[in-house]
């Protein structure tokens, strides 16, 4: 019986994973030890592969980082507003984008790792285009619910630093809060950035 070359040992690992592979485990890395955990060894550990498999895809870290950060934001305006453009009432767009970002997703504890890294080159322009595009999808809404241009930009950007700095409670150590108490928290949070109806 014969023994596989290593080179066709690699070819099969590299058949095997795709870049995107590389990608969403590099993101989950991220969602559990911040931009530290983007790391070649350890991730091909992860994946049960070589470190073969990496280079066949990636020039260096960097490379895949940049790639990982490109899915995340792609994924992440998909998953957050693609569910959302139907919804022609904004009252009704902006409960529903509450309720949504209410839940701990993969995409919020990877922004709140990011958010943590901004002094890296790669990261910030991301985070400001994610950011810009929130902001202005909130902004819209909010004039579409009847607020003037000025009024609208600033409960915009309430709703926005709500929602990055109750991420960034949740990751700090602090006890979690009852089902009960977070339930009442959103609805707190309902009255007080959902405009009144007319």
């Amino acid at each position: 019986m014969s023994v596989p070359s290593e080179k066709a040992v690699g070819s099969e690992n590299r058949s095997r994973l795709s870049a995107a592979d590389w990608e969403r485990a590099a993101l989950d890395a991220i969602a559990e030890y911040g931009l530290a955990g983007i790391a070649v060894e350890p991730l091909a550990r992860r994946l049960g592969v070589t470190k073969g498999s990496f280079y066949w895809h990636f020039p260096t870290r960097e490379a895949l980082l940049k790639a990982a950060l490109e899915r995340w934001e792609r994924e992440d305006e998909e998953e957050i507003f693609g569910p959302l453009v139907p919804i022609a009432d904004p009252r009704a767009r902006l409960r529903e984008l509450f309720g949504r970002i209410a839940h701990e997703l993969p995409s919020h504890v990877i922004f709140a790792a990011l958010l943590k890294a901004l002094d890296h080159p790669l990261v910030l322009p991301v985070i400001e285009r994610v950011s810009q595009r929130r902001l202005d999808f909130l902004t819209v809404a909010y004039r579409q619910a009847g607020l003037d241009e000025v009024a609208a930009a600033l409960r915009a950007r309430l709703a926005y630093t709500a929602y990055a700095g109750f991420l960034q409670l949740a990751r700090a150590g602090l006890p979690r809060i009852s089902h009960e108490e977070f339930e009442r928290y959103m609805e707190h949070v309902m009255e007080t950035l959902l405009p009144a109806p007319d």
